[in-house]
């Protein structure tokens, strides 16, 4: 496991700082203080209390622990309701997507009251949230120069790095981290992911095993390297790991989820579904609940159960609902949408993408984020127009998209636009013109490997076409939709070149 996210929302990017600097400040009992020392990003808290649960509850975090963490950055904020580092902490442990814009707003609603480096971090995550992400970088380079020497600095820039991936970039940062503090498990952990993501799964390897004996007795370590293993094909060694991670903390629920994967891949998806409903049964907040309904998801629509894949998204959605949690909710909507439009059913998934997006605008969400809501609703209503052949509609609505994505200078929207302009000419037959366009578009998202096999499938480039099935067929990711809308397909084709 990588990090804690908030339930896949949709309408921010990644969110991945975790409050994780060092405190080296001295406590003035007269009001808050934070002098650096050693180049690292000091804590500003006016109480010495507060501070130590902040540490005991950054310990948990930095270990991927965040429900053990919830305790101690509740106390610090209780013993000193001004500690602007505590609330983004606890805003990144959140469960749920409401909790994380609770005290979010918070942090930031304080951030004057801290140092120039937590005032730089609170600030890029609030940018991150509103996908933001040219301010989000220019924030994290200012943290970078302001604390060269403070590991979690690099860490959280090597860290966006990833996000955007750039692979490359992530690799050197997060490097970085561990010269300055040899100790510092987290970096081995993101390095891990990092090279797997650029196919370097030798170094992949070393990484991980290097965070596993670092901290041989936490869970994670495990399941990191787990994941390793999945993406490679090894699920029963995968499993094996992801066992060891559980033996460890029978509650590290991720480590289920994990394996619910490597089940399915294995051709067993009724142990899958075991595997996500001792999750459900292991669960310790919402967020962990919501996550094993939307694994069930995901193991029904891989294999077609589209009926039985909108049921679980309704059980995910009720979790949320009970808390008016409108960001999560609206996001399960988004779900439900992409399911609904497999069956195919078009117009039935438009009216959900409209509740989603009728639903942020009349929130109290950022207007950052219903402006995004807007765009991808441009999106959503685009991907449909092509699935009903309105060209016209669809050709409409991806330029809005573009323009949008264009003036954000989000490369993740930028990504999108592009797949967008490839979708429309693959299915106009303009393979050349598809190519180039999803070339450019996300390759982490399976679906856009396969239609690039598609288009050279169409220009009678057999080989090419195959390259790219295959990479589909073995994209092997945690539970996640995109896969599972293609897997099988994939499969098919690759199979089909061999008969």
């Amino acid at each position: 496991m990588r990090r804690n996210s908030f339930n896949r929302l949709v309408f921010a990017l990644l969110v991945w700082s975790t409050a994780m600097w060092s405190a080296c400040d001295k406590t003035n009992t007269e009001g808050a203080s934070a002098t650096s020392v050693g180049g690292k990003v000091p804590i500003t808290t006016k109480s010495e209390d507060a501070r130590k649960e902040f540490r005991l509850g950054r310990d948990f975090s930095e270990k991927l622990q965040a429900q053990d963490s919830v305790q101690h950055f509740d106390r610090a904020i209780a013993l000193d309701p001004e500690f602007a580092s505590a609330e983004l902490a606890r805003a990144n442990a959140g469960a749920t997507a409401k909790e994380f814009f609770d005290h979010l707003n918070k942090a930031v609603a304080l951030a004057d009251k801290a140092s120039e480096g937590e005032r730089f971090i609170i600030l890029a995550t609030q940018a991150a949230a509103n996908g933001e992400v040219v301010k989000q970088k220019d924030y994290l380079e200012k943290l970078v120069a302001a604390f060269p020497n403070d590991e979690r600095a690099h860490f959280n820039l090597g860290a966006f790095d990833f996000g955007q991936q750039e692979y490359a970039q992530a690799i050197e940062h997060l490097k970085k981290a561990p010269e300055l503090a040899p100790n510092y498990s987290p970096a081995y952990n993101m390095l891990g992911y990092a090279y797997r993501q650029a196919d370097d799964y030798a170094n992949a390897e070393q990484a991980f095993k290097k965070y596993i004996e670092l901290i041989p007795n936490d869970p994670n370590p495990y399941d990191s390297y787990a994941e390793l293993l999945l993406k490679m094909g090894k699920f029963p060694e995968s499993i094996e790991q992801y066992r060891k991670a559980l033996a460890i903390d029978p509650h590290f629920v991720p480590s289920y989820f994990g394996i619910a994967a490597d089940l399915t891949y294995m051709g067993k998806p009724e142990d899958a579904n075991a595997e996500l409903q001792k999750m459900t049964e292991q669960a310790r907040n919402d967020g962990e609940l919501r996550t094993a309904w939307f694994g069930m998801a995901v193991v029904a629509s891989d294999g077609g159960k589209w009926d039985k894949a909108v049921q679980a998204m309704d059980k995910e959605y009720a979790v949320a609902e009970k808390k008016n949690d409108v960001a999560a909710m609206a996001a399960d909507l988004q779900a439900k949408g992409n399911i609904i439009a497999e069956m195919p059913k078009y117009d039935l998934a438009a009216q959900q993408f409209d509740r989603s997006f009728e639903m942020v605008e009349g929130s109290t969400l950022s207007q950052e984020i219903k402006d995004n809501a807007k765009l991808l609703h441009h999106f959503n209503l685009a991907a449909l127009a092509i699935g009903k052949k309105d060209y016209a509609a669809a050709k409409s609505h991806a330029d809005q998209y573009r323009q949008g994505a264009e003036a954000s200078k989000n490369p993740a929207q930028v990504k999108l636009a592009h797949e967008l302009a490839g979708r429309i000419a693959l299915a106009q037959k303009e393979y050349d013109t598809a190519i180039a366009e999803l070339e450019q578009a996300n390759q982490q998202d399976p679906r856009n490997l396969y239609r690039l096999g598609q288009a050279y499938q169409a220009k009678g480039d057999k080989d090419k076409a195959q390259k790219f099935y295959a990479a589909t067929a073995g994209f092997n990711s945690l539970p996640a939709l995109n896969f599972a809308f293609i897997r099988v397909k994939a499969q098919k084709m690759v199979a089909g070149s061999k008969g």
